[in-house]
């Protein structure tokens, strides 16, 4: 089963599996991780759920639509390149395991 490692700002991390139709936000919000509000419940409206993709997983994964680049224009936190919203994203073939860092703030 795919997995998703969540990497907080004080390096401590959690690993937890996911199921492949599961979002990564969905996965977060159900396990407790913390920095992870997800306060529109998915539905790509609020931006709480910002996440910075590993730099080396980045490329593996679909590239956000117009409606997500829009919302992470807004994100509270420091916006990167490889800034995603984890309501957007999905642990897919090729990857088995997915790895995002938590960033600072939500809001």
């Amino acid at each position: 089963m795919p997995r998703v490692r969540f990497v907080q700002r004080d390096g401590s991390e959690k690993s937890i599996e996911v199921g492949r139709d599961l979002s990564v936000m969905l996965a977060a919000v159900r396990n407790g991780i913390h920095g992870i509000d997800g306060e529109c419940g998915g539905s790509l409206d609020c931006a709480t759920c910002h996440v910075y993709v590993d730099e080396e997983q980045a490329s593996s994964l679909p590239q956000p639509d117009e409606e997500e680049l829009e919302l992470l224009s807004a994100v509270s936190g420091e916006r990167r390149p490889n800034s995603r919203l984890s309501c957007q994203l999905k642990v897919l073939p090729p990857l088995d395991e997915l790895v995002v860092h938590v960033p600072a703030r939500q809001s």
